[in-house]
């Protein structure tokens, strides 16, 4: 679509070009017949991986184009480094820690002029300082990296100090609109007073499957071969992405806190951690010892008409994270499978509360909510 006939023209620099990063790159793409149709165009200057940065020739007037943004997807997917692009032209490639810099260059001459978007489709902390100066420049920023939001409140307070600049709706429940939800509910005068979540599709799945009467060191494993969890299980065990998620929607509430305030419920004890064990024995051999501490705790739920979800309760006395008993008949009582289930309750939603359920992971389904936030920020532009 020529850019003389967008209204809106959204310059984007991209961190992090592994699975989420590579699918925004192809939505982008996909969706330009559509986008071109809304008058709204996003134009991609710059896209950095964890070792460099490639950037347009000149990022006032141009982006990069379509088929080298696919050809560098490929190149990706295949462990190419961004430099085997260079032969595309209209391009140049800076390695760290210069590229981090350049990124910064991109704010300062886009933020206050054109508007630029800087979107953290990373998995690391080392985003936060180039983030907050994008902010304090004039860009936005959309985020599906959870880490910036889960770092030192002080350094949360400042990255979020232009509320209306970021987006980061996809950090918790990927594509669903749980963020935009909370937000739209507190800015109504509608006080929220508890936000309960299933919001691991692995655990969510461990959890309904139990169910059944099966073994969880089985399930575990089977989550495991279906691609539910993370090479090392013990990541999606431990809880802690869930406390992450957790901690976004309790700072969102207004709740000055950090990790070490999150009591969070481990499914394995120290002894067969990381530090301890290997993946390939936790998974042999120490997987089975936790069997009959697990299948306790699902007759027990049982007897009481209840079963065990993996969970996130954050309420006014703060924030938990663990197994918890909940009604059978409940949404999260009905909950199968990898979805993810988050009940809003307020003072218009008190004895019924609002009701997120679908699938809460998946490369695909991240990107499309980072590109609905990219597109969310067009009235800025």
């Amino acid at each position: 679509m020529p850019q003389a006939q967008a209204r809106s023209v959204l310059p984007v620099v991209l961190l992090g070009c592994g699975g989420v990063g590579r699918h925004l790159l192809r939505h982008i793409v996909s969706c330009r017949p559509l986008h071109a149709n809304q008058g709204v165009a996003i134009r991609v200057v710059g896209v950095a991986d964890s070792s460099s940065l490639l950037v347009a020739d000149d990022i006032r007037a141009s982006g990069l184009d379509d088929a080298l943004l696919s050809d560098l997807c490929a190149a990706k997917s295949a462990g190419s480094p961004l430099s085997s692009l260079l032969s595309r032209g209209h391009c140049q490639v800076f390695n760290k820690p210069e590229a981090m810099g350049k990124v910064i260059d991109a704010a300062t001459m886009l933020g206050r002029t054109t508007g630029l978007v800087l979107v953290d489709c990373s998995a690391t902390n080392d985003t936060v300082a180039v983030l907050t100066d994008a902010v304090n420049r004039g860009c936005c920023v959309v985020l599906a990296n959870k880490k910036p939001l889960t770092c030192h409140y002080e350094d949360y307070e400042k990255l979020t100090s232009h509320f209306r600049q970021i987006r980061f709706e996809s950090t918790v429940g990927a594509g669903l609109p749980v963020i935009a939800s909370v937000t739209r509910i507190i800015a109504s005068g509608d006080p929220i007073s508890r936000i309960v979540g299933s919001l691991s599709g692995t655990l969510g799945y461990v959890m309904s499957e139990l169910e059944d009467g099966k073994r969880f060191s089985e399930v575990v494993k089977t989550a495991k071969s279906l691609g539910y969890t993370e090479p090392n299980p013990r990541d999606d065990l431990s809880g802690m992405d869930v406390a992450r998620k957790a901690l976004i929607l309790a700072r969102l509430l207004g709740q000055q806190i950090s990790m070490e305030n999150i009591n969070v419920e481990s499914l394995y004890p120290s002894e067969l951690g990381s530090e301890v064990m290997s993946t390939t024995d936790f998974l042999e051999s120490g997987l089975a010892q936790l069997d009959e501490r697990i299948e306790e705790r699902v007759k027990a739920a049982s007897l009481r008409g209840n079963v065990l979800r993996y969970v996130c309760v954050i309420g006014d006395t703060g924030c938990q994270v663990g197994l918890q008993e909940v009604p059978k008949d409940s949404a999260l009582g009905r909950l199968r499978g990898s979805d993810n289930v988050v009940e809003i309750y307020s003072r218009c939603y008190e004895s019924s509360p609002l009701v997120i359920q679908g699938a809460g992971a998946g490369n695909d389904t991240t990107a499309a909510g980072v590109l609905a936030d990219i597109i969310d920020l067009q009235d800025l532009f």
